[in-house]
């Protein structure tokens, strides 16, 4: 802990589940906040804008900036615009606002973009996603995460899709969002400090705290959200920790500091 400098918090099983704010998350954030412990946000969600996740989490009493948020389908995007790549999208309606003007006219895209389409997931949008990628396109996604934690239990999340076109159409997506390293440096590149020193705070041993370590980042599991008793064993990068909370992990920075 007397190494850490900043954290980098997911969203959703960190700072709530469903449309509560975790318990002790927002007393965590303003005592971070007080004192002066840099924070940055990171998520797979996909499901909402980047306007409407910000405008969320100040409705639960988390008061970000905007530029403290990096997202998957930002990522996707600059990578589109910078390529000159062509795209069909397969994601959530709520989230066809971030990609206008990205859209194939012709409908001879060379990319497939995935993400997760919630309850509009459907053979028909599967299906057609996969034909797309047998005429050549290459599949990008912005997760890989088997699941996740809603109000009502837990919930199939994107990767289980991924792998069902990787596997029909013998492709191999190119992930933008966790456990993929550039993520996590995109999200840390404005606070100058080396990966060491920045903490990723997650409540999925895989997506965000084996992923964190693989990019060079300190990593802590929560026993929140999604977490599951054993979870900690099933870590495969060495050197991460376990807490009970947010709360628990704010306390032990600032002691150390």
């Amino acid at each position: 802990m007397d190494s850490v400098e900043a954290l980098l918090l997911d969203l959703s099983g960190v700072l709530y589940i469903g449309d509560e704010a975790v318990p002790g998350a927002r007393e965590a954030v303003e005592k971070a906040w007080g004192a002066g412990l840099p924070l940055r946000l990171i998520t797979n969600t996909t499901r909402q804008p980047r306007r409407r996740i910000l405008d969320r989490l100040r409705t639960l009493g988390f008061d970000f900036p905007d530029e403290a948020l990096t997202t998957a389908p930002s990522a996707i995007r600059a990578e589109l615009e910078r390529r000159g790549r062509t795209a069909r999208f397969f994601v959530h309606p709520d989230l066809r606002s971030e990609f206008e003007g990205c859209d194939s006219v012709s409908g001879d895209a060379d990319v497939v973009v995935l993400g997760d389409m919630g309850e509009h997931f459907s053979f028909d949008a599967l299906n057609e996603a996969f034909r797309a990628l047998m005429d050549g396109a290459d599949l990008w996604v912005m997760g890989m995460n088997r699941y996740f934690r809603e109000s009502g239990g837990l919930s199939l999340d994107l990767g289980p899709f991924v792998r069902a076109l990787e596997y029909a159409a013998e492709v191999e997506a190119k992930n933008f969002g966790k456990p993929d390293k550039r993520i996590f440096h995109a999200a840390i590149a404005g606070l100058e400090l080396p990966p060491e020193r920045v903490l990723m705070v997650g409540d999925d041993y895989a997506g965000d705290i084996d992923g964190a370590r693989s990019a060079g980042l300190a990593a802590c599991l929560v026993r929140t959200g999604k977490y599951r008793a054993g979870d900690e064993d099933r870590i495969s990068q060495p050197g991460a920790g376990l807490a009970e909370d947010l709360r628990g992990i704010v306390r032990g920075v600032l002691q150390a500091a």
